[in-house]
């Protein structure tokens, strides 16, 4: 017997790309479809409606097929509430559990649609009938102090091991509305829609500055700037050019690994990277061992910030992070010498850390680091401006398969790359500077 569901789906669902990825998917998955209303919207700010009826041979292959549809934005005609199974323990989930997209979504709860709190992929989605007067942990917005509560039900996500026994958590898709990003209006520039994807063809000098360009707008309206950085930053000659950028005050949060701080400040104190002269590319007699020399060194003086007070640390991003009270979170890996003492080195709480700087941000910038980039990707909402810079486009790539397809990806040298970004960004706001004060004379 065919078994048959009616979806909606509404918005610009025609130049987005919408309705052609949802018909796609019902063939791919051997289903079948039939329009029953189709509404197209006059004008390029006029939405579109389409109903239709999805059926396929079995309940299997239906509910797979809805599954798809769902992640595409379609909604089932006349929706269901959404369906709330308490947690059975401490970072245990129900059965069949609604795992979270990082695209923005809604719940049907009380005959309103709520929307979802600090939104991201691969999470519980959790909705509180009351607000608590204490938010507890997970990625309750309030729980950073970021929100008021109007004393409404409310939505939010959770990491699996930040669930709580007792805890509504989302079951199935029933009640649960995914708004995937639509075609922008206006234009967009280097994050115009979906113009993500990754080449090395690309005149890259244009899109560095349509970059600088993002993230000049991004700081006069107040916005929050966060890098992930590799340690070839650092090796490739880059370091001076985003210490310029972190001074300039055009970088809010740092995430970052123990080795890219660790060679960071190997250069302030002995002028090598991983034991090389990164001006003259030279090898200094026993270089090899700067690296764990400096973690020597800023462990004696307690910490990054102390080494900076004491004058052992003169220069570098680290220095400019200190001395222009960035928020830095230093992720710690197996592989660490050492570490530095400001490494964090529990998965979670790193993960934690990450998290809170990832749902600040307006505008994230990865440069050369393959495992960082894809963390905190994980945690972005796909509304968040992304750019990832690699010599080896797989690093791009990945991150993009994984869901962050908001990201523009660039294959290019990061040694190249962030000094022309420096170089575009403090070239221009000099630049506007200039003509301010020449107007006020």
């Amino acid at each position: 017997m065919t078994r048959s569901r009616t979806v909606e789906l509404e918005g610009h669902i025609i130049d987005s790309g919408t309705m052609q990825r949802c018909f796609g998917a019902v063939m791919d998955l051997g289903g079948s479809f039939d329009v029953e209303q189709f509404d197209v919207g006059k004008h390029e700010t006029e939405e579109s409606y389409c109903r239709l009826t999805v059926s396929a041979d079995d309940t299997e292959t239906l509910r797979a097929i809805l599954h798809e549809l769902h992640q595409n934005g379609a909604v089932l005609e006349d929706p269901s509430e959404v369906n709330l199974v308490a947690a059975p323990a401490d970072k245990v989930v129900p059965p069949n559990f609604y795992s979270t997209t990082n695209h923005p979504t809604e719940v049907l709860y009380g005959g309103e649609w709520i929307a979802v709190e600090r939104i991201e992929m691969d999470c519980a989605l959790v909705v509180e009938p009351e607000p608590a007067a204490d938010a507890g942990e997970g990625n309750r917005a309030d729980a950073s102090g970021d929100d008021e509560t109007d004393g409404g039900p409310r939505a939010y996500t959770k990491t699996l091991n930040a669930v709580e026994e007792g805890d509504l958590v989302a079951t199935d898709e029933s009640g649960i509305r995914v708004n995937p990003p639509e075609r922008p209006r206006s234009g967009g520039g280097a994050f115009g829609f979906m113009q993500g994807g990754v080449s090395a063809e690309r005149p890259s000098e244009s899109t560095i500055r349509e970059v600088a360009a993002e993230l000049r707008a991004v700081k006069e309206d107040g916005g929050n700037v966060m890098v992930v950085a590799g340690p070839a930053v650092i090796h490739s000659g880059a370091g001076n050019a985003l210490a310029d950028l972190v001074a300039a005050g055009y970088v809010d949060a740092l995430s970052a690994g123990n080795g890219f701080a660790t060679h960071d400040l190997e250069r302030s104190i002995y002028g090598t990277s991983l034991g090389m002269d990164v001006e003259t590319l030279e090898h200094p007699r026993k270089g090899h061992k700067h690296h764990i020399w400096t973690i020597s060194e800023i462990i004696r003086a307690g910490g990054i910030e102390a080494a900076v007070e004491e004058g052992i640390v003169t220069e570098g991003v680290m220095y400019e992070c200190v001395e222009n009270d960035v928020d830095t979170v230093l992720a710690g890996s197996i592989r660490d010498d050492g570490p530095l003492p400001d490494t964090i080195t529990d998965a979670v709480e790193a993960q934690n850390a990450i998290r809170e700087q990832a749902h600040e941000a307006d505008l994230v910038i990865m440069l050369a680091t393959l495992l960082h980039s894809v963390a905190v990707g994980n945690c972005l909402p796909s509304t968040t401006k992304t750019v990832c810079v690699d010599i080896n486009p797989a690093t791009v790539t990945q991150l993009l398969d994984r869901g962050s397809a908001q990201a523009i990806g660039m294959v290019t040298d990061i040694g190249t790359f962030v000094p022309t970004l420096a170089e575009f960004v403090l070239e221009e706001a000099g630049s506007a500077e200039g003509h301010a004060e020449g107007g006020d004379a």
